[in-house]
């Protein structure tokens, strides 16, 4: 797959990036060695290799799985502009 300064104005302006015309090329230059690097990566042989999150084998971490209310609720309510007896005071919405 080849990508042109068409495709390369077009990704750039649904990514909200503002390219200048002059460095269309380089961008599109720039996709198509990532399409390449992507291409290769799929000629790779992964049958029988396990998934991994890691190259040294090791184990997460494990907690307490323990339900606590954060124990920041002045310093959570310091930042909203209205808060009352331990809450968020928002306007009514429904009448």
């Amino acid at each position: 797959m080849s990508i042109d300064i068409e495709t390369a104005r077009r990704v750039a302006h649904l990514a909200r990036i503002a390219v200048p015309e002059d460095e269309l090329p380089a961008l599109a230059g720039e996709f198509n060695a990532i399409l390449g690097f992507i291409e290769q990566l799929s000629e790779v042989d992964v049958e029988g290799v396990e998934p991994m999150v890691s190259v040294t084998p090791q184990r997460l971490k494990r907690r307490q799985d323990v339900v606590t209310d954060g124990g920041q609720q002045e310093a959570i309510l310091a930042n909203a502009p209205d808060a009352r007896e331990g809450f968020f005071a928002v306007p009514k919405v429904v009448e």
